[in-house]
């Protein structure tokens, strides 16, 4: 019933889908793909293992990562997909996994797309990043005996109590108990995966995979981003506010002002989440009279060498690693109600995090940080200021609060391993290597929440 619904309407909505595609170039590209086409060069030959691995865009597959270079590391003899929805998941897949695993565009949902795109993959292990849930890949999947894993899931209090409604409960979970094993990042994750009608023996708190992200590195033979290279100088001190959204860089921007006075060694850099809105960001920076310019194009107006800056990071791959030329660094989707980003991108150099109230996509990272003084809450500009004027006045608060954001992830490791542990039991025996093939698959062949 539900399954027949769910495709009456997706059929119904599809020329709008399909218009969508076609109207934006970005998306043109993978169009193909996108539909359930392979190139016939590059159909793969139907006697290697192959893992499919789902991530929807650039965080996921930041995310991600790790785990796939130790699945390629586990399993050498086994061909590696990584599927993405969005151009800026495809440039991190090209960038970060280069001869690790190959790129595909995620297939529409539609079940003739799917099935071809099962056809021309061949997977025999599909797994999937934070709650990605698709029904007819999933059924298709399913009725074909390969094995479908979620890994890093987690549940948003938004999505919980949407999911929770009548009128979605039961599709909710007949698409929950089409998964072959959950693997949660939090207890409260797992609880909640049980709640809406998973069954208990497939879920597992397995913990966050993104405690287990290696630092950060300049991409071989590219420029390292740095102070110098932003034309900063070394005695200045930076603030650095990440994956920001509207509405909060104008309260950045107004903390960072009311600072200017006191700290004239600082200069702020604003990275926006969606670096298409540069332009705006910049617009916004300059009618408050304060000198700007983009990483991108370097300086737009002379600067002086001294005194109000703000620099807007532009670029894609540079804020994980320019959070280490930071004093404190402020975490965008917080002040505004998104949920939240990377909170650990700077807590793993060992810098002071600040955050606002709206953590909820990063719920467990949050509290972790606050409990072990490593994080910060601010509700404001006012607020901000206060915060960044008690840290940057007290060096020492400053270099404990950021060691005891590094010690919680350090504290917090090893989920990548527990995951892919599980992982190999739903492998065929050909792609398990002899080493790890007994003992792992008994320990978890029945998953069950921890």
């Amino acid at each position: 019933m539900w399954h027949l619904l769910y495709n009456s309407l997706l059929l119904l909505v599809s020329p709008v889908i399909l218009g969508v595609l076609l109207a934006k170039q970005r998306c043109r590209r993978g169009l193909p793909q996108r539909l359930g086409w392979l190139a016939e060069s590059r159909r793969p030959d139907s006697a290697t293992p192959c893992i499919w691995i789902h991530a929807v865009s650039l965080g996921e597959v930041v995310a991600v990562a790790p785990l796939v270079r130790e699945l390629r590391r586990r399993y050498p003899d086994t061909r590696l997909v990584v599927s993405t929805v969005t151009e800026t998941g495809r440039e991190a897949v090209e960038q970060r996994l280069e001869g690790v695993a190959a790129h595909r565009y995620a297939p529409l949902d539609f079940p003739w797309v799917v099935n071809r795109a099962i056809d021309e993959i061949r997977p025999s292990l599909y797994v999937f990043v934070e709650t990605e849930l698709w029904p007819n890949l999933l059924r298709s999947l399913r009725r074909r005996n390969i094995p479908s894993v979620l890994v890093n899931g987690r549940l948003s209090t938004r999505s919980f109590e949407r999911q929770r409604l009548p009128v979605i409960r039961d599709f909710y979970r007949t698409m929950l108990n089409m998964i072959s094993c959950c693997l949660m990042q939090s207890e409260r994750d797992a609880q909640r995966m049980i709640e809406l009608g998973a069954e208990q023996s497939r879920v597992r708190c397995t913990g966050n995979i993104k405690f287990d992200q290696p630092i950060p590195q300049a991409p071989a033979g590219g420029a390292v981003v740095s102070k110098q290279a932003l034309g900063v100088q070394a005695r200045e001190r930076l603030v650095v506010a990440g994956s920001t959204h509207p509405g909060e860089e104008e309260i950045i921007v107004s903390a960072y002002q009311s600072l200017c006075e006191d700290f004239p060694d600082l200069c702020l850099v604003l990275a926006p989440r969606h670096i298409e809105r540069a332009a705006q960001v910049v617009e916004m920076v300059r009618a408050k009279g304060i000198a700007v310019f983009r990483r991108s194009t370097g300086q737009t107006e002379p600067l002086p060498p001294s005194g109000p800056r703000v620099i807007v990071l532009d670029t894609r791959g540079e804020l994980a690693l320019l959070y280490r030329e930071a004093v404190v660094a402020f975490v965008g989707g917080t002040l505004v109600p998104i949920g939240g980003h990377n909170l650990l991108e700077p807590a793993v150099w060992g810098k002071p995090v600040l955050f606002g109230p709206h953590t909820d996509h990063c719920a467990e990272v949050a509290t972790l940080l606050l409990n072990a003084r490593g994080g910060r809450v601010v509700e404001d500009a006012q607020d901000l200021a206060q915060r960044l004027r008690e840290l940057l006045g007290h060096p020492d608060d400053l270099t404990r609060m950021g060691q005891a954001a590094q010690q919680v992830v350090a504290d917090n490791q090893g989920a990548l391993q527990r995951s892919a542990e599980i992982i190999a039991t739903f492998l065929p025996p050909l792609a398990r290597p002899t080493e790890l093939e007994d003992a792992p698959h008994r320990a978890f062949s029945r998953p069950r929440s921890s």
